[in-house]
């Protein structure tokens, strides 16, 4: 193969890359929605843009750990944990009387004990993972709504916890600095650079094989819902922080969004294949896409819509770039 040739199918690969649509997808939307909305490009709305992003970039981490794991795997309770673990928190904090840093660590183990009971069904008990996160989905978000009769809780403003959500670092705000990016720096570095990562590759890609190579793959699979289940308690924390209220419907919706981020992100929907750079990647896509529709007053209903359209579009003009870039 010639040099000329090497570096042609070089340059394919590259523009056949989700990370590369998807990357020139970002900055595009970024241009329409200045166009939109003469305020979308201030810095202060831009750090908030960040901020907004932070709590569903975590949903949508655990997700696209649960996918890549393979066998049909999804979690469609991450939302429902998020609720359930703000309301414990709020409990622990505003009854129990706990600093709001205790009850954070908690809620975090907590939230990691109800992503088990997804894990022991789904890789212990071999039931399907839609049945078994759809169930738990009703079932968790009814608990918080019995927890509080529908209110919310408080009890959040003490020992500095308030900074978690609301204050910045160098013009970034915190949540996004010390809790988002630190957690995809750690994930993409494991699925890299680690036996972690190979692992979770080769369950994804073949039960078989894995077995084959001495991977216990229920037993990956079981930790794959506890760390997706101790993420959206990790949202909920965030969002506890922010709002400064504990409310049983803070993670309604979010589950869609979660799933929706991951596959846009290039993960594959049967397992094994994809990256998790591309799924901050697509983060930044929903964000930009939903942040500048709501400067533009576009309403919810709207934007659902064309968010939609974005996603489809998306796809089909990443697929086609795929077939021409192998052809």
């Amino acid at each position: 193969m010639t040099t000329t040739a090497v570096a042609r199918r070089s340059l394919r690969d590259r523009l056949s890359d989700r990370r590369v649509f998807l990357a020139v997808l970002v900055v595009a939307l970024g241009a329409l929605m200045s166009v939109l909305s003469p305020y979308f490009l201030q810095v202060g709305n831009l750090l908030a843009m960040t901020q907004y992003g932070a709590v569903i970039g975590l949903l949508a981490l655990g997700q696209a750990l649960v996918i890549l794991g393979g066998r049909g795997g999804i979690d469609l309770s991450v939302g429902s944990v998020l609720s359930l673990s703000g309301i414990v928190m709020g409990l622990l904090a505003q009854n129990a009387g706990l600093s709001p840093w205790v009850a954070a660590l908690v809620t975090v183990v907590f939230g990691g004990l109800l992503g088990s009971v997804n894990g022991f069904m789904i890789a212990r008990l071999g039931l399907p993972p839609l049945i078994v996160t759809l169930s738990t989905l009703f079932l968790y978000g009814a608990l918080a709504q019995v927890l509080t009769g529908g209110g919310q809780l408080g009890g959040f403003d003490g020992g500095g916890f308030p900074a978690l959500g609301q204050s910045a670092i160098l013009g970034v705000p915190t949540q996004v600095l010390l809790v988002l990016a630190p957690m995809y720096a750690l994930a993409i570095w494991a699925q890299n650079r680690t036996a972690f990562g190979r692992r979770l590759h080769q369950a994804g890609t073949s039960d078989r094989a894995a077995g084959l190579a001495g991977i216990d793959v229920r037993r990956l699979r079981f930790r794959l819902y506890v760390l997706s289940g101790a993420l959206a308690a990790l949202g909920a924390v965030v969002t506890n922080a922010w709002l400064l209220t504990a409310r049983p419907s803070a993670g309604t919706g979010m589950e869609l969004q979660a799933i929706t981020i991951a596959v846009l992100g290039g993960i594959d929907i049967f397992g094994g294949r994809g990256h998790l750079s591309g799924v901050l990647l697509a983060l930044a896509v929903v964000v930009v896409l939903s942040w500048g529709l709501q400067l533009a007053q576009v309403g919810n209903s709207v934007q659902t819509g064309i968010l939609g359209l974005v996603l489809v579009g998306a796809a089909l003009l990443n697929n086609l770039i795929g077939r021409k870039a192998a052809g």
